[in-house]
Parts: structure tokens; C-alpha cells; sequence
């Protein structure tokens, strides 16, 4: 038969709302008002403490079924949510009975959570409240200094980005060119490196103005990208100067192939305004295959000198860079033809 401990609830509910009141035999027979959200009062009354809670290193004398209350006591739910709480017990003047006030410790974060708990769950001078409003705050601090830090490192890409983009064009720069070709060097990947400059570039300019020479970058720029892969770079390195940085590929034939199609696409007039701007390209090519020691300084000067024999050569052509560029191979396509 549970045996009835008389207390002022009302008091002890306001300074101990998770407080459990047990009788000589360790038999519960009242409960605050916070642990009744954690179990139903139902749930515990009448319960043996030791029924509803795995006591861990109790301690106790061996027979002895109430808890000691000399030392601090930790108790985990052995149903439901296994949340852990620490207590201490003190003897009730007047009887064999234990008054255990229970608190969360570390886990009240997780228990308010959990068990969707309020400011009012708690005593009035429990530390946990302010414990909370700290945790809350930090976590607002956490959040935004996480947002901030996402908008500065997305201000950061786009800076890096920017540093390493033409404007005009959209394509990299001579920048990003420099950075890729000591990548690529640097990992011994094998490349072809395509110099482009456009012929009658500067009659556009002369004739129609900066804004027809810009609307011809623009479509050299697409016709580019178009022509070359995913894993290829084309870079705009100058006023009417391209360099393209093109993957793995330093065969010949196919380099030729792929000059040819790009010159073929800038004989295409391009429209602006009323009129139309003509233009044409000559391509200078050199590979990785050409050399012992890679150098892009001595790579940039080799194409830029299969360029010049492309100029020589009537323009409108490709040139493959080969010492002291003799049997040169050249590419001139119909309308290149047509055209001289």
C-alpha cells in the first residue's frame, strides 16, 4: 500500500517542479508538474522508482531499496525517450520517505526540445532558463555568422571570377590563361595551344565604330565555345588576340580539322545595324608533343610564330609550328580562298 507523504505541493511545484516523492520503500507518491511531461502522472504514482528509472552506479547498500543521499544521482527512463537526469535525494523530516529533486543537466537543450518545455516549466531561480536564452542567442550568432560567411565567400567566387573573365566576352583571360597553362604543365597533362588573330579587326573598328568591333568580339567569342570542349579553355588575350588552351588533344589532323572549322565560321559576316562586319582568322598552332622541357613562354612564342607564317602566308589560315617551320602545313578554306 503506497504510502501518502504530506508536503506543500504548491511550494514545492513553484521551487521544485521536477521533484519526485518517494515512500520508505522507494514507491512514488507525488510528482512535479514539469516531470509530468515527461511521463504522465498516471505513469508514475504508485511506481517503484527503481521500475521507472535505470539508476546508474547508485551505490547503494546491498538490500537497501532507497536512494543514497549523500552524492549526486544520475537516472535514465528505462521506457520511452531515454533521457538521463541528474537529482539528489534528501531524507523528509517526520518519516522514512526521500524528497528527489530531478534537473536535466547537459541534456536540457535536447529535453526542451524534445518535450517542447517553457521558461515556465522551470524554477524561477534555475540557471537553465538563462542557460537557454544563451544557447538561443548563440545559435542566432552561429546563423548568421554562417549566412554572413556564405555571402563572402560568394562574394569572394564572383570577385575570383571576375579577376579571371574578359568583360566583353564572357571568356577567360590572359590571367586565368597563365593559371591554366602552369596547371596543366605543372601535371604534365599533354595540350594544344591555338593562337587566333582576326584579320580585318581593325577596318570594323576604323569604319563602323567600337560597337561593331565589340558585337564581332562577341560572336568570336560564341563561335569559340562552340568549336572547342568542356575541358578546353579559350581566353581572350588581347584587343583581337585569343588563345585557346585545347585538352589532351596534340594530334595534328584533328588540330587542323578544328582550325579549319573556326576560320570557316569567322568568314561568316557578322550583321550590325544596316550593314555587315567581314572578318576572317589566322590560326598559329604548337603542342605539347614538340618539346623535351615544357615552357609556356617558349610554348606562346612557338604559336605566336606559326601565327606570323599564317599572316605571311595571305591570312585566313592555320599553321602548325614545327623548327624553323619548314614543311609547314596549311589549311585555306574556300571562301579564305575566294577572298585573296
Amino acid at each position: 500500500m503506497m504510502h501518502v507523504i504530506n508536503f506543500d505541493k504548491p511550494s514545492l511545484d513553484l521551487l521544485m517542479p521536477m521533484h519526485l516523492i518517494l515512500d520508505e520503500t522507494g514507491v512514488i507518491c507525488g510528482v512535479g508538474p514539469t516531470l509530468c511531461k515527461l511521463r504522465s502522472e498516471t505513469a508514475l504514482l504508485g511506481q517503484n522508482v527503481f521500475d521507472i528509472f535505470e539508476l546508474r552506479d547508485d551505490g547503494r547498500p546491498k538490500g537497501d531499496c532507497l536512494l543514497p543521499t549523500d552524492k549526486k544521482l544520475y537516472l535514465t527512463f528505462k521506457d520511452g525517450v531515454p533521457t538521463t537526469l541528474k537529482g539528489v535525494a534528501t531524507p523528509v523530516a517526520g518519516c522514512d520517505g526521500l524528497l528527489l529533486n530531478l534537473s536535466f543537466g547537459i541534456s536540457v537543450v535536447d529535453s526542451v526540445r524534445e518535450y517542447r518545455l517553457t521558461a515556465g516549466d522551470f524554477a524561477a531561480t534555475d540557471l537553465a532558463v538563462e542557460m537557454l536564452y544563451l544557447v538561443e542567442a548563440k545559435s542566432a550568432v552561429l546563423e548568421e555568422t554562417k549566412q554572413l560567411n556564405m555571402r563572402l565567400q560568394g562574394a569572394k567566387v564572383a570577385a575570383e571570377e571576375q579577376a579571371f573573365t574578359d568583360t566583353l566576352t564572357g571568356l577567360k583571360n590572359r590571367r586565368a590563361m597563365d593559371h591554366v597553362l602552369d596547371r596543366m604543365i605543372r601535371g604534365s597533362i599533354p595540350f594544344a595551344l591555338m593562337h587566333l588573330d582576326l584579320d580585318y579587326f581593325k577596318d570594323v573598328n576604323d569604319t563602323l565604330g567600337h560597337a561593331a568591333g565589340d558585337a564581332v568580339l562577341q560572336k568570336v567569342a560564341k563561335i569559340l565555345v562552340q568549336e572547342t570542349r568542356g575541358d578546353d579553355m579559350v581566353a581572350r588575350v588581347g584587343g583581337d588576340e585569343f588563345i585557346l588552351i585545347l585538352h589532351k588533344m596534340t594530334e595534328a589532323d584533328r588540330l587542323m580539322k578544328t582550325a579549319k572549322r573556326i576560320i570557316s565560321q569567322l568568314e561568316v559576316p557578322v550583321p550590325f545595324g544596316d550593314t555587315v562586319c567581314r572578318i576572317s582568322g589566322s590560326i598559329g598552332i604548337t603542342t605539347t608533343d614538340v618539346y623535351e622541357a615544357i615552357d609556356s613562354d617558349q610554348m606562346m612564342h612557338d604559336a605566336d610564330t606559326a601565327l606570323y607564317a599564317s599572316k605571311h602566308q595571305g591570312r585566313a589560315c592555320a599553321n602548325m609550328f614545327e623548327q624553323g617551320m619548314t614543311g609547314v602545313q596549311t589549311v585555306v578554306p574556300d571562301a579564305a580562298a575566294s577572298r585573296r
